[in-house]
């Protein structure tokens, strides 16, 4: 069980880049490529780099032939990232596994570290649960003293399992979530960062993919009171950055201890 008396908070401020891009239909070489130029201008100026899901193929359900292994290219190239860019960087890619394939969001450290987390909610109407196999756990990273959740998508909607049990300071949603379901991505973004006394950064996509959906991005940085500290609705490539306080996040924790009235629970996967 955790203590859901703590108001325990990061001791040191994170600065945060949202990557909020187009990507080129199933072209792993061509998103690596493009995301290489977009991220150049960040060097030495963050901490955290966060990247769409699927962000070398698009939302495929095609995985036969652009899974990779998880020591695969696209890992390679993130290491040399962030370490040629002195920051963390994290997205979602198809992976092959022995037990299948999934959804695996990777988080890579300047210093090399690789951590990993599979979509466990799999987004049924669009038969992703017919091509990929659902994660088993959450995954909690403790990156600079920042304790960060990542999630996937439509991981977004399950606030049971997003449940903040004063284990994480920072969720993080990457997504590829279509234009015509912008008004519960941004709702739900805001939701999540309201009922755990957190920060939520979320990043999605923006074009046309190949199966001829469209996507506003919408890609949000929000506070612990579900104020946006960066919000971009305006379906257009970006990148920005934001730093996010250590010093507010603590002192609103301990003058609003919300979790001290929650419900103990076990969560069961």
């Amino acid at each position: 069980m955790q203590d859901l008396n703590s108001t325990q908070a990061p001791q040191q401020d994170l600065r945060i880049s949202l990557v909020q891009s187009a990507l080129h239909w199933q072209d792993p070489p061509a998103n690596r490529r493009m995301f290489e130029q977009q991220l150049a201008c960040l060097t030495g100026t963050t901490d955290l780099i966060v990247l769409p899901e699927m962000f070398t193929t698009g939302f495929t359900m095609a995985p036969e032939g652009l899974a990779e292994p998880q020591e695969g290219p696209t890992l390679d190239w993130m290491c040399r990232q962030a370490r040629q860019l002195g920051a963390a960087l994290c997205g979602s890619l198809v992976t092959r596994t022995a037990a299948g394939f999934v959804n695996r969001l990777l988080f890579v450290t300047p210093e090399g570290a690789v951590h990993h987390y599979d979509k466990r909610h799999l987004f049924r109407m669009a038969g992703e649960h017919q091509h990929y196999e659902a994660g088993t756990c959450r995954a909690l990273i403790d990156y600079r003293g920042w304790r960060i959740l990542p999630t996937v998508c439509y991981d977004l909607r399950f606030p049971v399992f997003l449940r903040n049990r004063s284990d994480y300071d920072l969720l993080l949603c990457v997504a590829n979530w279509p234009a015509a379901r912008r008004h519960p991505w941004r709702v739900l973004l805001q939701a999540r960062a309201i009922e755990n006394l957190c920060y939520v950064a979320g990043v999605n996509r923006v074009g046309q993919d190949g199966k001829g959906y469209d996507y506003s991005g919408d890609s949000m940085l929000v506070d612990f009171k579900g104020q946006a500290l960066l919000d971009r609705p305006a379906g257009t490539p970006f990148v920005g950055t934001t730093t996010l306080s250590a010093a507010a996040l603590g002192s609103f924790r301990n003058a609003f201890p919300a979790g001290q009235d929650a419900d103990d629970f076990e969560l069961r996967l």
